[in-house]
């Protein structure tokens, strides 16, 4: 089954940065607007950043300035890296392929005050 794989997710302390990896099937990954969403607990999945196959971006107010979006075509994998790390940032994180409604397991960031 053809599915998208997070990883880089962890513990980390506020100030500090994580990269979060997205893998994605070569197939659409060319193509496809990627986008990562975060679910922190009791609060519904929201949109973080995205990026179309040509690379322009957008990000959520509130990450914008902290978190940079970016893909590597020729590895079929979309990065977030992730900077200035707040507490609010705590979540799981997810990796979406827009046109194939493809979704990643999620990988979870957790925040130390």
């Amino acid at each position: 089954q053809v599915q998208l794989v997070e990883s880089g997710g962890g513990l980390v302390q506020a100030g500090g940065s994580l990269r979060l990896s997205c893998a994605a099937p070569g197939s659409i990954f060319s193509i496809d607007i990627m986008r990562w969403y975060r679910q922190a607990p009791g609060k519904q999945r929201e949109l973080v950043a995205r990026i179309t196959s040509t690379g322009s971006t957008n990000y959520a107010d509130s990450v914008k300035g902290r978190f940079t979006i970016s893909r590597d075509n020729a590895k079929n994998t979309v990065y977030l890296q992730m900077n200035s790390l707040k507490p609010e940032d705590t979540g799981v994180y997810y990796c979406n392929a827009l046109l194939k409604n493809l979704w990643g397991q999620g990988t979870q960031v957790t925040v130390s005050s």
